[in-house]
Order: C-alpha cells, then sequence, then structure tokens
C-alpha cells in the first residue's frame, strides 16, 4: 500500500464564492474531471456524513471512490471556504479537499487541492510517481473548471 501526499494550488479568474460553489456541487465534477461520473447519495451533498462516490475510467476498469463529507464550511464574511472529504476506500483510505480563499498571485479565488491517501495494490516505491501523475491530473482538472467558470459568465 503506497501513502500519497500532495498539494494543488491554483488561482481562478473567478470570485471565491463561485469556484466553490462549483467545487461542492459533486455532481459537477463530471464537467471538468475526465472520464468520471458522480453518484451523489439524496439529502444535502454537503452536510456532515453525506456521502458520494466518483468513478474514473471506463466501464469494467473504473476506481470507485468513495468519500464521506467530513466538514464544508464557507464562511461569507471573509468568503473563503474549507471541505473536506474522508476517502472509504476499497482502493482510496484517507483525506481529500479543498480550500477556497480571496486570491493573492493575482486571480480573483486562490484553491488548494490536497489529498492525503493510502492506495491499496501500490507499492510504497511507486508512491511519488503515483503522487506527481495524481498531482498533475487535478491542476489540468483545475484549468478545465477555470475555463467552464469563465464560458459560463456573462460578457
Amino acid at each position: 500500500m503506497a501513502d500519497i501526499t500532495f498539494e494543488v494550488p491554483y488561482s481562478f479568474d473567478a470570485s471565491p464564492r463561485t469556484v466553490w460553489d462549483e467545487l461542492i456541487d459533486w455532481k459537477g465534477h463530471e464537467e471538468w474531471i475526465p472520464l468520471t461520473r458522480v453518484d451523489v447519495e439524496p439529502g444535502d451533498p454537503t452536510a456532515v456524513g453525506a456521502e458520494f462516490t466518483a468513478w474514473t475510467g471506463i466501464g469494467p476498469a473504473s476506481l470507485a471512490d468513495r468519500m464521506r463529507v467530513r466538514r464544508c464550511d464557507w464562511d461569507g464574511a471573509t468568503s473563503s471556504g474549507n471541505c473536506e472529504v474522508e476517502k472509504l476506500g476499497p482502493i482510496l483510505r484517507g483525506t481529500a479537499g479543498f480550500i477556497v480563499e480571496p486570491g493573492r498571485s493575482g486571480g480573483w479565488a486562490d484553491l488548494v487541492w490536497f489529498e492525503k491517501v493510502s492506495v491499496r495494490y501500490v507499492p510504497q516505491f511507486l508512491a511519488p510517481i503515483v503522487g506527481a501523475i495524481g498531482a498533475a491530473g487535478f491542476k489540468q482538472g483545475m484549468r478545465w473548471l477555470d475555463k467552464l467558470i469563465t464560458g459560463r459568465r456573462p460578457a
């Protein structure tokens, strides 16, 4: 089992609330994470204890990423939010999430996406490679999300 940790910072050309709303729309992740479909349990999807599953891949070669919300808090006074989910297995276990804040580096909103997971069936010596691939994938996802948000904004 490989222990993998990474962070992906990204600056969006959108307001923090707009970015937050896109990120907490679990089903909406299908629009900007390639080869992914998301099943969301009934109820408030951001409530502590809410569960959802992201399926990434094609058909029987899909990886089920089962998750449960640990916290998902938006602070309107500071225009910032913090969301963390628990990875429930069977392949991925650990935590993941994101922090959205007003931009400091030229964008309107700054994001940090984080993952701290154990990956079953992957030997530890491959952890740096798997982590780099995971981080690169999320970085590309953030680019696609930024384009999606920008395309939705009125001119």
